[in-house]
């Protein structure tokens, strides 16, 4: 069965609740599967690594789930309109991925969580599809078509899924829930349209 992997990190658990709607978006698309993965911190200090599963959320990714996933939606706080620095760090890992062409033709979806209105909201989903774009991924956004796209006061873009937490509120609107659904089945959808019809 196909499988999309919902890939994120969060910190104050915004973008952890986005992560799970994009899962029950996945979830309403028959024939396909989800696996949700994190990444741990990264800090300065240097200190024991972090254990193989968390405390607490799903365990972390690794490079071979990566490289195995069939479909893949990407999320991260926003930090100074980019992506956080664990993700980016999983991200520069791929090497290996990239250089063995696994993600090539394979969709990718993305979301944020951002604290304040103008908090670099856009500039995070469209930075986060760069690693995306060199791995070869087919991007999906979120079309106008979709009320929820105009509709919405906070998060959410034709980039891409989101929430504006303004301050450290981790609830999400109803066109939040919504938008982030819709990307997970978006993403799925295709998943199992290209997989069902392998290349030449």
């Amino acid at each position: 069965m196909p499988e999309v992997l919902v890939l994120y990190y969060s910190r104050n658990g915004a973008t952890a609740e986005l992560a799970r709607h994009v899962c029950r978006g996945v979830e309403s698309v028959t024939g396909a599967s989800v696996r949700l993965r994190t990444v741990p911190a990264v800090t300065t200090v240097i200190e024991a690594p972090a254990p193989p599963v968390p405390a607490t959320g799903p365990p972390y990714a690794t490079h071979a789930e990566l490289a195995g996933c069939d479909g893949l939606v990407l999320g991260s706080p926003t930090r100074f309109g980019n992506m956080a620095a664990p993700l980016k760090h999983f991200l520069d890992g791929t090497g290996g991925s990239w250089v063995a062409g696994d993600l090539v033709g394979k969709p990718a979806g993305v979301f944020t969580s951002t604290s304040t209105l103008h908090g670099g909201h856009e500039s995070t989903l469209l930075s986060m599809m760069l690693p995306l774009l060199h791995h070869g991924m087919l991007l999906v956004g979120l079309p106008f078509t979709e009320t929820a796209v105009t509709r919405t006061e906070r998060g959410g873009a034709p980039y891409g899924a989101g929430h504006i937490a303004k301050g450290d509120n981790a609830t999400l609107t109803a066109d939040e829930r919504e938008l982030a659904r819709l990307l997970g089945r978006r993403v799925a959808e295709l998943t199992v349209r290209l997989v069902a019809r392998p290349g030449p």
